[in-house]
C-alpha cells in the first residue's frame, strides 16, 4: 500500500507538471489585453501609454518562458499570484470562495445519495416491475435535463410563484435547498442506474444464491452482501463527481448567485484574470488527482481481495 502511494505521487507530480504547462499556454490564447481591460474598469481612458506602463507593471512584457518560470517558482512556494481584478491573492480569494462550494457540493451529494441508493436498489430487486418502469422514467428525465434549465423551474416554481425558497444568495438551508436540488438530480440519475446495474451483477453471483440457500434474510443479503460489492464500481464515478463538484459547479453558482469558486471564476474569465484562471485550473486538477487516489485506496476497504500494488 505504502509503495502503491509513492507511486501514485510521482504521477501526480508528472501530471500536475503538465497541467501548469497547459494552463499557462491556454491562458495566453484568450482573447483580449488584460491591462486595457483593467484600466477601462477602473473607468479610465486606456490609452497606448497607459496600457504599455501597466502590462510592464504587471510583467506582461516578458517573454512566455520568463513569465511561466517566475510563475511556476511561486506556485511552489504557495504563491498563486495576485489577481488582476482585486488586486487580491489568488490562493486567499480561492481559499474564501471554498466553503461555498464545499457547502453546495456536500448538499448535491446527499441529494444524490437520497434518492439514487433507494431507486437503484429497488430497481434491482424488483427488476421489470413498475418500480423499476418509474425508475428509468426518472432516469431519462433526470440525466435529460439540463441542469440550468432545472435551476430556473425551480426558481419559477418555488421562488417566484410559491414563495417557498429564497430566489438567490446564501445564508441559511433555505437558500442551500433548490441549488443541492439542481445538482443532485442529475446524478441521482445516473447514479441510480449504475446501482441498478451493480446490484444486478452482484445478485447473480454465487455467494448470493449462497447465501439464499443458508435462509439468511433476505434484507440482510442485500445490506450486508450485496450492496457492499456493488458500491465498488460505484465509488469510483463518485470521486469523479466528487472532483468535478469540489472544483466548482459554474452553472449553478450563477444561477443562484451563490458566492462560490465557479461564479468567481466566470467572472475572472470575463476579466482575463491570468493569475485567477491558472490557480483556479491548478487547483482543481489537484483536486482531480488527490481525490482519485483517495477513490483507489478505498476500493481494499471495500473488497480486501483487490491488491493496490500492482495497480499502475
Amino acid at each position: 500500500m505504502i509503495n502503491y502511494i509513492a507511486k501514485r505521487s510521482f504521477y501526480l507530480i508528472i501530471v500536475m507538471i503538465g497541467v501548469s504547462i497547459l494552463t499557462f499556454g491556454l491562458s495566453q490564447l484568450i482573447p483580449g489585453d488584460p491591462a486595457e481591460l483593467i484600466l477601462r474598469q477602473m473607468g479610465m481612458e486606456a490609452t497606448t501609454e497607459e496600457v504599455e506602463i501597466l502590462r510592464d507593471r504587471l510583467g506582461l512584457n516578458d517573454p512566455l518562458v520568463v513569465q511561466y518560470s517566475k510563475w511556476v517558482r511561486n506556485v511552489l512556494r504557495g504563491d498563486l499570484g495576485r489577481s488582476f481584478r482585486t488586486g487580491g491573492d489568488v490562493a486567499e480569494e480561492i481559499l474564501y470562495q471554498l466553503p461555498a462550494t464545499i457547502e453546495l457540493t456536500f448538499g448535491g451529494l446527499v441529494i444524490m445519495i437520497f434518492l439514487a441508493l433507494p431507486i437503484g436498489i429497488l430497481s434491482a430487486i424488483f427488476k421489470n416491475k413498475w418500480i423499476d418502469h418509474t425508475s428509468r422514467i426518472f432516469a431519462f428525465f433526470g440525466a435529460s435535463m439540463p441542469s440550468f434549465w432545472l435551476g430556473l423551474m425551480l426558481i419559477y416554481l418555488f421562488s417566484v410563484r410559491l414563495s417557498i425558497f429564497p430566489v438567490m444568495g446564501r445564508g441559511t438551508l433555505r437558500h442551500l435547498f433548490l441549488p443541492s436540488v439542481t445538482l443532485g438530480m442529475g446524478m441521482a440519475a445516473t447514479y441510480a442506474r449504475l446501482i441498478r446495474a451493480s446490484m444486478l451483477e452482484v445478485l447473480g453471483e454465487d455467494f448470493i444464491l449462497a447465501a439464499r440457500s443458508r435462509g439468511l434474510r433476505e434484507n440482510i443479503i442485500i445490506i450486508n452482501n450485496a450492496l457492499k460489492n456493488a458500491l465498488i464500481p460505484v465509488v469510483t464515478a463518485f470521486g469523479m463527481s466528487f472532483g468535478h463538484l469540489l472544483g466548482g459547479t459554474v452553472i449553478v453558482e450563477n444561477i443562484f448567485a451563490w458566492p462560490g469558486v465557479g461564479k468567481f471564476l466566470v467572472e475572472s474569465i470575463f476579466s482575463r484574470d491570468y493569475p485567477v484562471i491558472q490557480g483556479y485550473v491548478l487547483w482543481t486538477a489537484l483536486t482531480f488527482v488527490v481525490v482519485n487516489l483517495i477513490v483507489d485506496i478505498s476500493y481494499r476497504l471495500l473488497d480486501p481481495r483487490i491488491s493496490t500494488e500492482g495497480k499502475m
